[in-house]
């Protein structure tokens, strides 16, 4: 028997060979897909038809998603040719994956949207991957470590599904922190947390009021938000809470309402009890000797309002007035003292206007010093007056001073 030293290499071996390279290839070329995926592709049904199809389940062709060998052609691309929405938002900044794109430029999509990990996996998984989650509105800058003083992974607060978050979340959380706080934080401002929280907790203990129009001074400083935040149940409803004392402070008012409801023209923020109130402001000054009268002295039975403002309201005319000087006490009297009184600085008539100088008051007024008369000293009497003017065609002369002010007896 011969031996054959070309082994393989004989015609039957090299058919045999070239039989087998075919097979493969044939099967590589009709279930190459098979042949070379991972695992299946996900299954899950969007609301719209992409690319042709509505599930990664249906793309036949590797091509459609796969990067070929051409260095230009890359993954991300091919991602971007079905999902254009993705593509302009990428284009955007304000927007989740512009923010994304920005910030970590080196993600690409398969590193958060993994697939061929079959058809019921989920779609979304970040993995270790640096999400900036501030972008969806809620950052995780106060958010560290969870109660139990572990890092926060996204199951803590996505349990299942990274794209859904029960709002339950947050207050079964922060239950487990501080039930008592909790509780009474929802009873005032409800369920909904992200309303009015977005993560960076600037209205916690840290909050200041300083940087609104109406500061927290005083005996205002201690005071519980939800006293005067009250049925807050968003952001928007915060400014709606009145800055007005008399919101608040209407059961405190001993007044009555009669000084109206401004109440910080007597009172202050320090201290309710500490009241003053400046009298400037009202339509009687308080001047002289009224300055150290006491309130209770002139607003007698809790008056305030309404109250009379002239002399003789609070002082009675003096019998040695006689009832001949009216009610016109500042004629005479200054609020510096009742005493001295003095009328002449007042007296519009001249009272040195004649020969014999300046004369006493009873010459003029011999009745009373509400009425006068110019016949106490004149030579001429009063039918001579009367006869005089009725010849010069005045009739009505009884009142001197209106045609003769300076006492003179014509008029220049």
């Amino acid at each position: 028997m011969q031996n054959n030293r070309l082994g393989c290499l004989t015609s039957t071996g090299i058919v045999a060979a070239l039989v087998t390279i075919a097979a493969i290839l044939g099967f590589a070329f009709f279930n190459g897909n098979q042949m070379f995926s991972p695992g299946p592709l996900n299954a899950q049904a969007g609301e719209e038809t992409l690319g042709g199809v509505t599930s990664h389940a249906q793309i036949r062709d590797c091509s459609a998603c796969h990067a070929g060998l051409r260095p230009s052609d890359h993954m991300a691309d091919h991602c971007v040719t079905c999902h254009t929405e993705i593509a302009a938002q990428m284009m955007d900044v304000a927007k989740l994956h512009g923010s994304i794109t920005k910030k970590s430029p080196a993600l690409a999509c398969r590193d958060c949207h993994p697939d061929h990990r079959g058809s019921t996996a989920a779609l979304t998984e970040l993995g270790s991957n640096a999400f900036p989650h501030e972008a969806l509105g809620f950052s995780l800058a106060a958010h560290p470590r969870t109660s139990a003083g572990q890092p926060f992974t996204c199951a803590d607060c996505h349990p299942g599904d990274i794209t859904a978050f029960t709002a339950s979340t947050c207050e079964d959380c922060h239950r487990q922190m501080d039930s008592v706080f909790s509780q009474a934080h929802t009873i005032s401002y409800g369920t909904a947390c992200l309303d009015c929280h977005d993560g960076v907790d600037r209205f916690g203990k840290a909050f200041s009021h300083a940087g609104f129009s109406f500061k927290t001074e005083g005996g205002h400083a201690g005071v519980a938000c939800a006293k005067c935040h009250t049925d807050a149940r968003s952001l928007a409803d915060f400014p709606k809470a009145p800055t007005d004392c008399y919101s608040c402070h209407r059961v405190d008012d001993e007044h009555g309402g009669q000084f109206g409801t401004d109440c910080a023209a007597c009172h202050n923020p320090s201290r309710w009890d500490d009241a003053t109130f400046d009298h400037s402001r009202s339509n009687f000054p308080l001047t002289g000797a009224h300055v150290n009268v006491k309130c209770e002295q002139c607003h007698t039975n809790g008056q305030f309002k309404g109250l009379a403002s002239t002399c003789v309201s609070c002082h009675a005319e003096p019998t040695q007035h006689m009832g001949q000087f009216g009610t016109d006490c500042a004629a005479c009297h200054s609020t510096n003292a009742w005493k001295p009184a003095s009328f002449n600085g007042k007296h519009t008539f001249p009272l040195n206007h004649g020969e014999s100088g300046q004369v006493s008051c009873t010459t003029c007024h011999p009745v009373s010093y509400n009425a006068y008369t110019c016949y106490g000293c004149h030579e001429h009497n009063e039918a001579e007056i009367a006869s005089k003017h009725r010849e010069e065609g005045i009739s009505d002369f009884q009142d001197c001073v209106r045609c003769h002010a300076d006492g003179r007896e014509h008029d220049d």
